[in-house]
């Protein structure tokens, strides 16, 4: 780019302006350079099987856990585990504690955890940094007010009862699946980490640490004063209450009741564990039930050269990224949703569907599609295996996001039909939105069989309300939401606004869209839940930014019409968001409190989000937009990636953040994909002269 080019690009960044004569400028020698740099990025990042996999990053919860497992195991001075200790001072607040996101308040879970952990690898109570995360913790409520997960840990090493802990009773195994209550009732994700945990809870293991290395200190009062594992509430008849009593009463069994019953339930809920194994990095291939399953383990008598002992212990082993002096743990690894995404971003960029990158990535994912039944057909039985999962290996838990970008991967490159010259046009699917007469695109006989099955497993996993969850169908039991092991909040997986827009714009990659009765039935749910504002919450990225985003281009896929008030609403809140720099930000405390929607530090994955959404809904040769595009050309790094110290990624909102590292760079690419080929298009339908008024000639020479 010329150096008048790239001066005219930062003055508009600083001055927030995008004179209509520059545009043109902006977009022949700022967009295309910063679209090949990121795009040869990206490629460079491309595994030699043809898959990609950016680190996945959480808070200092998953070094603690790891800590606090091996001084259970009797390992607590092995190097790594003074490693992950360092890194966790490293990432302690100037304040003392721990947050769980960058930016974030005190935490009181991560903070106890983390002050623990340090104590349990030889740091002095007295160092300051210690005496500084000991206060805010004492002020925070102490130890006693952490979550239920918190307190096995504490009682894992002697600092806490287990009789004031929640029941986890692994009785819950026999429960059956009409009941209202039962383990298929809860999320996917609950569920993997529950059973490990219920075979935690019934043995009740301990290993006393010397009292120098507890944290008694933390406490405001005695640890064994009885108490209930969650506060009851004042009103006596609430469902709260109703579950304290039934956890009183679990307890009394324990003690009094016919042990015949637990020891069936251990070995049921254990087989179950054991059963999950298959086709899987560790149960549900995710870090917590991966460390509960290392205890459960224990307490079942596995030694650890126990075969199935060595199996749980390398798949955490495979989570750690280890450097000179530091340790961290990933809660799991992305590679199918990191090869999916950069499948969509090359695509978009105008990758050709032969292309080497495509083709080996292509084969990859297909070679991963899931083939065999998991839990979620239990609640499904007549639909036949299909999906992707999120990781390497979870063969019973393909979940509906990833098979949505699996398959528009698929779309997008080409590479859903045996044959691409057979592979019909974006304008014969546009033209069978709206016509639910118009052939069944499902019936085609050059969509290639896992696409096909992927479609239809995709449409019989939607939800009465009309969205789509992530793993299964209807776990919308809200009362669930008051059991005392529910404070994770994340017991349940209903529909939410950003995974039914995903399958929208899925469907429409295949031609399904307004006019067809699910896609209309996802469109009301759509219109139901947008926020007054204009905006749509986002349950699997942060926040209002990657909701809204997610629901504009899946409307804008399914044919949906973009000047409807609904979308207009969207935009101007999308508008309303953008900071002075051009670009967007928000805080992941906008779950905890709203009214932070549309605020933060700008980052580059949010940016372009925004833009994607402002694009779908017609607006990229808006001045908003035009902006936007210019924070991203402006703050690319030399190697054609963007620095992001956020973290935009959801687990469990209010509780677990996650910082994926690719996303700053194939969501800035797909943005500035989409705005180079809707520029494009309005050049050749003669539009942009009209809108913007320039003239190439007399433009060109500025920027030689």
């Amino acid at each position: 780019m010329s150096a008048l080019a790239t001066q005219t690009i930062a003055k508009t960044v600083r001055t927030g302006s995008t004179p209509a004569h520059l545009a043109p400028i902006l977009h022949k020698f700022g967009v295309e350079p910063t679209l090949q740099k990121a795009r040869r990025c990206l490629l460079s990042l491309q595994n030699p099987d043809g898959h990609w996999r950016g680190e996945l990053q959480g808070d200092t919860i998953l070094e603690s856990e790891y800590i606090l497992l091996m001084a259970f195991l009797g390992r607590a001075g092995e190097s790594k585990v003074h490693k992950a200790a360092a890194y966790l001072v490293q990432q302690q607040r100037p304040d003392g504690a721990w947050a769980n996101h960058p930016g974030g308040p005190v935490d009181l879970n991560v903070s106890v955890k983390a002050y623990f952990a340090l104590k349990l690898t030889g740091h002095p109570a007295d160092a300051g940094y210690m005496v500084r995360a000991r206060e805010l913790i004492r002020q925070g409520g102490g130890a006693e007010a952490c979550n239920s997960y918190t307190k096995f840990y504490l009682a894992l090493l002697g600092q806490f009862p287990y009789e004031n802990c929640a029941a986890v009773p692994p009785e819950m195994i026999f429960l059956p699946k009409w009941m209202y209550f039962n383990i298929y009732a809860m999320s996917a994700w609950t569920r993997t980490i529950i059973i490990p945990l219920s075979l935690f809870y019934a043995h009740k293991p301990m290993r006393k640490v010397p009292s120098e290395e507890g944290v008694a200190e933390l406490f405001l009062d005695d640890p064994h004063t009885p108490r209930w594992p969650h506060p009851p509430t004042k009103r006596l008849l609430t469902w709260t209450n109703f579950f304290l009593a039934a956890d009183w009463i679990i307890k009394f069994l324990e003690v009094w009741g016919p042990q015949f019953i637990r020891k069936k339930a251990i070995e049921r809920a254990a087989e179950w564990m054991l059963d999950h194994f298959q086709d899987s990095d560790g149960v549900g291939a995710i870090f917590p039930p991966i460390i509960y399953t290392i205890i459960s383990l224990h307490c079942l008598g596995h030694g650890a050269d126990s075969p199935e002992m060595q199996y749980a212990l390398k798949q955490l082993d495979d989570l750690m990224l280890e450097e000179a002096d530091t340790l961290r743990v990933q809660p799991c690894f992305s590679p199918v949703w990191d090869t999916a995404l950069s499948v969509n971003a090359l695509a978009m960029a105008g990758a050709h569907p032969h292309d080497p990158a495509i083709t080996h990535a292509a084969r990859w994912l297909i070679e991963r599609e899931v083939r065999r039944p998991g839990d979620w057909s239990l609640m499904n039985p007549g639909a036949e295996p299909a999906g992707w999962f999120f990781e390497y290996n979870n063969g019973f838990y393909p979940d509906i996001d990833d098979t949505a970008m699996v398959l528009m991967g698929l779309a997008r490159s080409g590479k859903a039909w045996h044959s691409t010259a057979l592979a019909p046009s974006r304008s014969q699917m546009a033209s069978r939105e709206g016509d639910a007469t118009s052939a069944d695109p499902l019936q085609d006989d050059n969509l290639i069989p896992a696409v096909r099955r992927g479609l239809n497993w995709l449409l019989q996993m939607q939800n009465q309300d009309g969205g789509w969850a992530a793993f299964d169908r209807d776990i919308n039991h809200e009362i669930l939401t008051k059991v005392p092991f529910a404070d994770h909040n994340a017991m349940l997986d209903p529909s939410c606004p950003d995974i039914t827009a995903r399958v929208l714009e899925a469907l429409g990659q295949y031609g399904m869209g307004v006019g067809h009765s699910q896609v209309d039935r996802g469109l009301e749910f759509i219109a139901k839940t947008q926020d007054p504002r204009g905006c749509w919450i986002g349950r699997w990225g942060v926040n209002y930014i990657y909701g809204t985003w997610q629901v504009l281009i899946g409307l804008e896929a399914a044919g949906f019409d973009m000047t409807q008030p609904m979308v207009r609403r969207a935009v101007a809140w999308l508008k309303s968001a953008q900071q002075p720099s051009g670009g967007w930000g928000e805080t992941c405390q906008s779950y905890n409190d709203p009214s932070l929607a549309g605020q933060g530090t700008v980052t580059a994955s949010q940016t372009a989000w925004a833009l994607l959404g402002l694009i779908a809904a017609g607006e990229a040769d808006s001045d908003s937009v035009h902006r936007g595009i210019q924070s991203l050309i402006a703050s690319q790094q030399p190697d054609g990636n963007w620095e992001e110290d956020q973290f935009t990624g959801t687990g469990f909102p209010k509780v677990f953040y996650l910082k994926y590292h690719m996303y700053r760079l194939y969501f800035p690419l797909m943005a500035l994909a989409r705005y180079k080929n809707a520029m494009a298009r309005a050049r050749s339908s003669g539009e942009e002269e009209a809108s913007i008024g320039y003239d190439w000639p007399a433009v060109l020479p500025m920027a030689k």
